[in-house]
């Protein structure tokens, strides 16, 4: 075929005639396939042929046999049948409930995902979040669904990766607490991992910080309870402690942030394609945070 060229695309008719010939290896069964004679089908296949110059089909004693030519044309055809087919769907036809599948850090999730749930439904009522929560960096090594959110710098290999907060960093402590003259004299919360940053943050406030440590957790969301319950202050994550300290059952305690260079980042696999659902939770949650974040 090499060297033709055709002014315009061969009719839809003849081409739906072709596929279902060529998958059945039958006339006969692809006019009763499509609604029509065998006659209209033989003739359809007749008239593609003349248009491409080229032998489609090989006639046998009982049905056909594509050529090397129809052969090396039909998975064109069939891809093209469903690009449109799966457009049509997505576009025009309801579509059913569909489950997005999401590791998330328990912080993140109960934080910043669970509060936004009613958004979600009202923007996305057919999407469905099958949530679960990371407590280990290990894991996000069992296999699970395609996108998870991490907490990190953004390198994560093999992963592309949408950011998604800026992380804070200020002291924070209940109410009470914050009425001491001096709050650096109160304990300090510690959570495990990326966040354990006192020392980072009073060195860059230029305080005078202390070793007097009190508990430590394994989740930031679980030391946010305990500086609700007055245990000590704790080095907030904004946007994490934003709802609380709108509400006020959490406040500031000084006005300096430390900036990190770390956050939150919604990530997946680099080769992996994402289904139509998983697409429109991805932009949603994009668009909600960078409508929220302060």
């Amino acid at each position: 075929m090499a060297g033709k060229t055709f002014d315009t695309m061969p009719p839809l008719d003849w081409l739906r005639s072709f596929e279902a010939a060529a998958r059945l290896s039958n006339f006969t069964a692809a006019a009763a396939e499509l609604g029509l004679t065998q006659a209209a089908v033989s003739q359809h296949i007749r008239f593609l042929e003349e248009r491409l110059k080229t032998r489609l089909f090989a006639r046998l004693a009982r049905g056909v046999a594509l050529s090397p030519e129809g052969a090396a044309y039909l998975p064109h055809i069939q891809s093209a049948f469903a690009i449109i087919g799966n457009s049509t769907s997505e576009l025009f036809e309801p579509r059913a409930v569909q489950t997005v599948s999401i590791r998330v850090p328990i912080s993140f999730a109960l934080l910043v995902l669970v509060p936004a749930l009613p958004d979600l439904a009202k923007a996305l009522p057919r999407v469905r979040l099958d949530l679960v929560t990371i407590h280990r960096p290990a894991d996000y090594d069992q296999p699970g669904s395609a996108l998870d959110i991490r907490f990190g710098n953004g390198s994560f290999p093999g992963r592309e990766a949408d950011r998604l907060t800026v992380e804070r960093l200020v002291p924070i402590a209940a109410p009470a607490l914050a009425r001491d003259a001096d709050w650096t004299t109160l304990p300090l919360l510690l959570v495990a991992g990326a966040r354990e940053m006192w020392a980072e943050w009073f060195a860059a406030s230029g305080l005078a910080g202390h070793s007097r440590r009190s508990h430590r957790f394994d989740s930031f969301v679980a030391a946010m309870e305990a500086a609700k319950a007055g245990a000590g202050a704790l080095l907030g994550s904004r946007p994490l402690i934003d709802a609380a300290l709108k509400d006020n059952v959490l406040v500031r305690l000084s006005g300096f942030e430390l900036s990190s260079p770390s956050g939150h980042f919604l990530t997946r696999p680099s080769s992996s394609r994402l289904t139509g659902a998983e697409q429109d939770f991805r932009r949603w949650l994009l668009s909600r945070l960078a409508n929220t974040s302060g």
